[in-house]
């Protein structure tokens, strides 16, 4: 179980494990923002807390450095919901929008998920030659998208998340 913790001006900082989060309420260095569709109970001796899925910071917390999200498969995979962007079916692999043998970067902005079918029928073509085109431009996600993506995204977390693009 996990809860997604916001910063004081509800910025998303991180996922932490919902003990985390129950701690973080009990010392009153955080309070509860949303809790999830099936409520579960920290149980004590003398006391029952029920574990968030959102908790919000009571002070706000400076970030100095955002890193930016490193380019892997399954950050990209994460990033256009395991769906082929040609096609919109399932889709499971990494094709390059213009091609590497025709110059283009192994960058954020320059791959998509495509499912086998389609990978190999684009195959080292641009989009233009074939007639096909993207529905959603390639862009590289922001920094909270990193510690997130490695998560089954709960429901309750998806109003305290940005928009991807």
């Amino acid at each position: 179980m996990f809860a997604l913790l916001l910063n004081a001006s509800f910025e998303p900082l991180r996922v932490i494990p919902a003990r985390r989060a129950v701690m973080l309420i009990l010392s009153g260095k955080a309070e509860t923002v949303a809790s999830g569709d099936n409520p579960r109970l920290f149980r004590s001796a003398s006391a029952a807390v029920e574990v968030p899925a959102v908790v919000r910071l009571k002070y706000h917390v400076k970030i100095p450095y955002r890193a930016m999200v490193p380019l892997s498969r399954a950050a990209l995979l994460a990033r256009d919901d395991k769906t082929c962007q040609y096609c919109f079916k399932p889709g499971n692999t990494i094709d390059h929008v213009v091609p590497r043998a025709r110059g283009g970067e192994h960058v954020w902005e320059n791959v998509v998920t495509a499912c086998s079918r389609c990978n190999a029928k684009k195959d080292d073509r641009l989009l233009e030659e074939i007639g096909w085109s993207l529905s959603r431009k390639p862009y590289a996600p922001k920094a909270w998208f990193y510690m997130v993506f490695k998560f089954e995204l709960d429901p309750a977390w998806r109003p305290y998340l940005p928009a991807f693009a």
